[in-house]
């Protein structure tokens, strides 16, 4: 008797594919735009689930904030918060950073605590400055315009070159993943048994049926190139004849 394959039953989100909260840390984003001022990095702290070490700053008031990590930071480094020089791991908007600087932790909308260019060694060229909007260039080399209200860090994430390091033995890579509730490992279809995978079994390793499948086939099926999705019929969208 089949079952549904891997991918589908880690979807589900049971138990033994969940990600354990209990190792993550609280909230890592950029502090409230009404709080400016400085801060000093307390400690850099590894953060289980994320590819890049955490830096806690505090406050002269004794706030403490966590902040995603950028190249070169050390403890007792100061940074800005909101005003002041365009240094290493400081929080300004984008309209009071010059072109040509590197950024990370960018917000999309102002004061959302920062949602691209998060992961470890990642960084965005700031472009173009024009007067309703800031021209980036992100990692993936795609050209993106911002709101200059938006904020971000000055410098790139720390933590590059992480998978230059290999993992040496299985078990290391299998324990690594389980904190991002990821598999550490992709087997083939072809290699499985039959009841595993709708291309396990045979003589040898092939598919032995169409790869594709049909958009509503039920999940333990739902293997290889999708069909097309079904089309939504609209109100009105067929013309009549006259």
């Amino acid at each position: 008797m089949g079952k549904r394959i891997i991918p589908r039953r880690r979807g589900a989100g049971t138990p033994p594919y969940r990600s354990p909260s209990h190792r993550h840390h609280g909230a890592v984003k950029l502090p409230d735009a009404r709080e400016p001022g400085e801060a000093t990095i307390r400690s850099l702290v590894h953060a289980p689930g994320r590819s890049s070490p955490v830096a806690e700053v505090e406050t002269p008031e004794g706030r403490i904030y966590r902040l995603i990590a950028n190249a070169g930071s050390a403890t007792g480094d100061p940074i800005t918060l909101g005003v002041g020089p365009v240094a290493r791991g400081s929080v300004l908007t984008l309209e009071d950073i010059p072109d040509g600087t590197l950024v990370s932790n960018i917000e999309v909308q102002p004061n959302d605590g920062g949602k691209l260019v998060r992961s470890a060694g990642a960084s965005a060229l700031v472009v173009a400055h024009r007067s309703e909007e800031v021209t980036l260039q992100l990692p993936s080399g795609h050209f993106k315009a911002f709101a200059p209200r938006c904020r971000a860090q000055v410098g790139p994430v720390a933590g590059g070159g992480r998978g230059d390091r290999p993992f040496v033995k299985a078990g290391k890579k299998v324990l690594a993943y389980r904190s991002l509730a990821k598999a550490p490992f992709k087997v083939r279809g072809v290699a499985m048994n039959p009841v595993n995978h709708p291309f396990g079994g045979g003589a040898h390793q092939h598919v032995g049926r169409p790869s594709s499948v049909s958009y509503g086939t039920w999940p333990g099926a739902k293997v290889g190139r999708y069909g097309k999705r079904p089309k939504q019929r609209r109100r009105g969208s067929r013309k009549r004849s006259s």
